[in-house]
C-alpha cells in the first residue's frame, strides 16, 4: 500500500492505484503507470524492438567512447541513449528480420566544432591502420591543435578500439597498431575532433565534432 505523506500533489511513498511515488536525490516524484499492453508482441512492436537491437549490438562495445562523443546530449537522457536514439532514426537499414547497421550514417559522436574534411582510412604495413584527413585549421571553428579522436569497429567480432588523443588536426594523418584479432577483417574507421581541456570541463557542443566515416580497410 502506498502513503501520501505531504498531500495529494507531494509525498507519495509507494503505490496508490496507477500512480507510483517515490524520492530521488531528495526530489518527490510521481508517475502513473501505462496501461495495460493488449498485445505486447504486435508485428510493429517485434518490428521496433529488432531495430533496437541492431543498435544495442553495434553500440555496447563504443560504449566509452559515446559517452565522450554525446556527453554534450546527455542532459535529459543518458550519452548512451542520447547516440542510441540518433544512430536508431538514422543508421538502420534491411527490414525484420534482416536488419544492419549502414555505418555511412552512423554518428559516434556529435557536436559544432568543424568536422574532418576528407577523412580515409589505409594500410600500407603489417599491422597497422593509417587515417588520414585534409588540414582544414581555420575553417570554421577548426584549429590546428584540435585533438583526433579515432575509432575503430570489428564488425566480425563486434568490437571496437578507439584513442580520444591520436594526433592533432594539422597533422592529417594518424597510424595505430591494431589487435590480431583484427587482422583480414573489413574494419569500419571513424573519426572525430575535440577540444580536450574544454570537453573535460564542460558539456560544451562547441567542443567536438560529429564524427566522420573514414571508409574501410583491411590489415594484413
Amino acid at each position: 500500500m502506498g502513503k501520501i505523506g505531504k498531500g495529494l500533489l507531494g509525498g507519495v511513498s509507494g503505490k496508490v492505484g496507477n500512480i507510483v511515488g517515490g524520492s530521488w536525490k531528495g526530489i518527490d516524484y510521481l508517475r502513473v503507470l501505462p496501461a495495460n499492453v493488449a498485445n505486447p508482441k504486435s508485428p510493429k512492436q517485434v518490428n521496433q524492438r529488432a531495430k533496437f537491437m541492431t543498435v544495442i549490438r553495434f553500440q555496447q562495445p563504443l560504449t566509452d567512447f559515446v559517452r565522450t562523443g554525446y556527453k554534450a546530449y546527455a542532459t535529459k537522457m543518458s550519452a548512451f541513449n542520447a547516440a542510441m536514439s540518433y544512430n536508431f532514426k538514422n543508421a538502420v537499414i534491411g527490414a525484420y528480420p534482416d536488419y544492419s547497421i549502414d555505418y555511412t550514417k552512423v554518428k559516434l559522436s556529435r557536436g559544432n566544432l568543424t568536422g574532418a574534411m576528407d577523412a580515409e582510412c589505409s594500410s600500407s604495413a603489417s599491422g597497422k591502420l593509417t587515417i588520414s584527413w585534409e588540414d582544414n585549421s581555420g575553417n570554421g571553428t577548426a584549429r590546428a591543435t584540435d585533438k583526433a579522436a579515432v575509432v575503430i569497429y570489428n564488425p566480425v567480432k563486434e568490437d571496437a578500439i578507439f584513442i580520444l588523443d591520436a594526433g592533432t588536426r594539422e597533422q592529417g594523418t594518424t597510424t595505430i597498431d591494431v589487435p590480431k584479432t583484427y587482422l583480414n577483417v573489413e574494419l569500419h574507421c571513424f573519426l572525430s575532433f575535440l577540444v580536450m581541456d574544454t570537453l573535460i570541463n564542460t558539456n560544451s557542443k562547441n567542443a567536438i565534432s560529429d564524427s566522420a566515416y573514414a571508409g574501410t580497410v583491411t590489415v594484413a
